[in-house]
């Protein structure tokens, strides 16, 4: 596997302290999120902490970063939802053949993953109740396979432009059905409780 470039190491000393998925997710939780109030970005992981705001993908390529800086592979999962929903991202990795997921989100939901998964499928359908409109209607309904960085290059950590690229490829990249279609149909509407839940924000604009 393919090491963190020696060259942006120095740029990145925040890392090194982060030695764990469950440091490496208290650090991601700090960050402001970022409500891309002058429009939609991707940031670099260096232009996130430089500008001190992530939002999903940003704090998961942040999140990937860290863990790669680590020894280990900068992965992401995408999923993806039905239309009136956004689709979230989560840095992936591995303890003993098992899945976790680090998440930046500003909800009560669709948070950290602690590696207790067999698989990633297994992982992407614990999302799945948690997934919902205000109207309560779930609309969790296909994730990615692993999606590895190292098939880029690695101005991705320093880039001063937006990583549209790579926010392009994991929405186009092959994505594995959670439910069927006939299944969606039958689906219960999520309590009110969980949707007054599901309000509950950690950054207010």
């Amino acid at each position: 596997m393919r090491v963190f470039p020696l060259r942006d190491r120095a740029k990145f000393t925040v890392f090194k302290k982060l030695t764990t998925p469950a440091k490496v997710q208290d650090f991601i939780n700090a960050i402001p999120i970022n409500f891309e109030q002058a429009g939609n970005t991707c940031q670099s992981p260096l232009r996130a902490l430089r500008n001190d705001t992530a939002q999903c993908i940003e704090g998961a390529i942040l999140a990937a970063a860290i863990l790669w800086y680590h020894g280990e592979k900068p992965l992401l999962l995408d999923l993806k939802t039905a239309k009136g929903d956004d689709d979230h991202v989560v840095a992936l990795f591995r303890r003993d053949a098992r899945w976790g997921a680090v998440s930046k989100t500003n909800h009560a939901v669709l948070r950290y993953r602690d590696p207790i998964y067999a698989s990633v499928r297994e992982l992407a359908a614990s999302y799945f109740n948690e997934y919902f409109l205000d109207s309560g209607q779930k609309t969790l309904r296909s994730f990615s396979l692993p999606f590895e960085l190292l098939a880029y290059q690695d101005d991705w950590l320093t880039s001063d432009n937006d990583l549209w690229g790579i926010y392009e490829d994991i929405d186009a990249v092959r994505h594995i059905p959670l439910v069927e279609k006939k299944t969606v149909r039958k689906l219960r509407l999520a309590d009110a409780v969980e949707i007054e839940a599901g309000k509950i924000v950690e950054w207010k604009k």
